[in-house]
């Protein structure tokens, strides 16, 4: 059992969800500071009573952040947005609140601050999501020297929000549109295997401090992947090739959608972009973990959009 008390903001998110089941299983105890502490209330019945608890944070505000990371061992953080909405802004998220949590983490004598970036950040990518995230990694490493980044790819899982997302939509739409014809490459990877190296590094004193590419095995397209999601939920959904400018004029249109728009032209000029790792720098294999492949993991979570919800009758 380790007991060392661990911080983990964004803790009751995507990948957030996965790295607590992992770390609590290891006996740590876990602060999960969240804006809302009922989201955290599914994931206190993982560990031993007390052993995991939510603590409301607003990220935007110094104080309450150091409150959140006052006598914690390890300081993780996976806040991230892929829209800007009102104050939710890239600059306020990605920059400042990282900021704010990075130097919080140094005044209250944190040993460990793991940072969670994204594949292919650079401060003169052309998109603004890409730039915050290298600004933030700048300002992190700034305020707590040591600090461990890492840079995952499009993160897939049972519950992710890439794959479920577009089967999803291909249950329901005949057309759906590839920007620039889908071209751009990515490299998903599984969110165990993100976990597991988020592990690693708190573990392991020569793992830390570094910047780590988080990346699976499958080099594809958006269109190959695309094509992945209608194989595995056998949909038959036309994939039109569309023009980046067209895209971009549609995804404005969409920004005005109340709630979480379904396209951004911020997202438009990423889908420009490869999303793959360079090898300049240590990924999984480094950490000793074998990537699981798409084909491995997918196909069993996407069943339940195949016609039936994938249940196979028997006919006498």
């Amino acid at each position: 059992m380790s007991g060392q008390l661990i911080t983990i903001f964004g803790g009751s998110g995507f990948i957030g969800r996965h790295l607590v089941e992992r770390l609590g299983a290891r006996g740590y105890q876990i602060r999960i500071a969240v804006r809302d502490t009922e989201s955290a209330l599914p994931l206190m019945t993982q560990g031993n009573v007390g052993q995991i608890v939510g603590f409301q944070t607003n990220i935007r505000n110094q104080e309450s952040v150091e409150r959140a990371v006052a006598g914690a061992d390890i300081v993780i953080n996976l806040v991230g947005i892929l829209f800007e909405k009102g104050a939710q802004t890239f600059e306020a998220v990605h920059v400042e609140a990282a900021a704010r949590i990075a130097a919080a983490a140094r005044k209250a004598g944190v040993k460990q601050l793991v940072h969670m970036s994204a594949l292919g950040v650079a401060p003169d990518h052309a998109a603004a999501y890409a730039r915050s995230k290298a600004a933030g990694e700048e300002r992190v490493t700034y305020e707590f020297p040591g600090a461990s980044i890492i840079r995952p790819a499009v993160v897939f899982g049972n519950d992710d929000q890439f794959f479920n997302r577009f089967a999803g939509i291909f249950a329901l739409a005949p057309v759906f549109p590839l920007a620039g014809g889908g071209k751009s490459r990515m490299q998903p990877v599984w969110v165990e295997d993100v976990s597991d190296a988020i592990v690693r590094i708190i573990e392991t004193p020569e793992a830390q401090g570094k910047t780590y590419e988080l990346a699976g095995p499958d080099v594809l397209s958006f269109k190959e992947l695309m094509e992945k999601v209608l194989e595995f939920t056998r949909r038959r959904t036309l994939l039109l090739p569309v023009p980046y400018g067209l895209m971009s004029a549609f995804a404005a249109l969409m920004s005005f959608v109340p709630g979480r728009p379904p396209l951004t032209p911020d997202q438009v000029t990423l889908l420009k972009h490869d999303n793959v790792a360079s090898g300049d720098l240590p990924g999984l294999a480094d950490l000793g973990i074998h990537a699981s492949s798409i084909d491995a993991i997918v196909p069993d979570y996407l069943r339940r959009f195949q016609r039936g919800g994938g249940v196979q009758v028997a006919h006498p």
